[in-house]
């Protein structure tokens, strides 16, 4: 069984928090980063799927994607999102909610710039969520851009960019024997974050 969560014990707002417990899951986890992220459409219909969380701070937790995606439209439509962290080796989840917003086009490029250059070919070459004929497509679009780019600067897409997550819940799960799970969640109020337990 693993220990108790105690309230005296957590940071005091919820990104410091994850901090710890991320660190915690890198030590053990091969791909911690990838979290599900859940969207709506403008009729409320939900969506998931899996992303990769690239950084958080004090102003939220940010991923990368296509905005023409499935995942891009319904943000543009319904601009709120959940995601989920789970991490069962360790019995642990995070879990956060609230508004969607895009990151700037310096926080994107400077991401975009940094990652390996057939990533980035990836990025250009792929229509995300739009029908495909067939692989060969995808595959002849790539190689394209391989010759094109030969020794040179891929440029980001203006299709391809960042969003972040602001969240007024963060919720700590803690897996306990007897389904007597502790549930610390942090809500955001006008003075900062109130942190309370509840029940399992």
């Amino acid at each position: 069984m693993a220990d108790f969560l105690r309230e005296a014990d957590f940071a005091a707002d919820p990104f410091t928090q994850f901090a710890a417990w991320f660190a915690i899951a890198s030590g053990s986890l091969r791909q911690p980063e990838a979290i599900a992220l859940a969207t709506a459409d403008a009729s409320g219909a939900p969506s998931v799927r899996m992303v990769l969380l690239k950084h958080w701070d004090e102003r939220g937790f940010v991923f990368f994607t296509n905005y023409a995606s499935r995942k891009g439209e319904e943000l543009a439509a319904n601009p709120r999102g959940a995601l989920v962290a789970y991490w069962e080796p360790l019995g642990r989840q995070v879990r956060a909610e609230g508004a969607v917003v895009r990151t700037g086009a310096e926080e994107s490029d400077a991401y975009f710039a940094g990652r390996r250059q057939r990533s980035q070919l990836a990025a250009r070459a792929s229509e995300q969520s739009r029908p495909l004929r067939d692989r060969a497509v995808l595959e002849a679009a790539f190689a394209a851009l391989e010759e094109r780019f030969a020794g040179a600067e891929v440029p980001r897409p203006s299709t391809w960019g960042g969003f972040r997550l602001v969240p007024h819940a963060v919720e700590f799960w803690q897996h306990q024997d007897d389904r007597l799970h502790d549930r610390l969640v942090y809500r955001r109020e006008p003075a900062g974050w109130r942190l309370e337990r509840l029940a399992p």
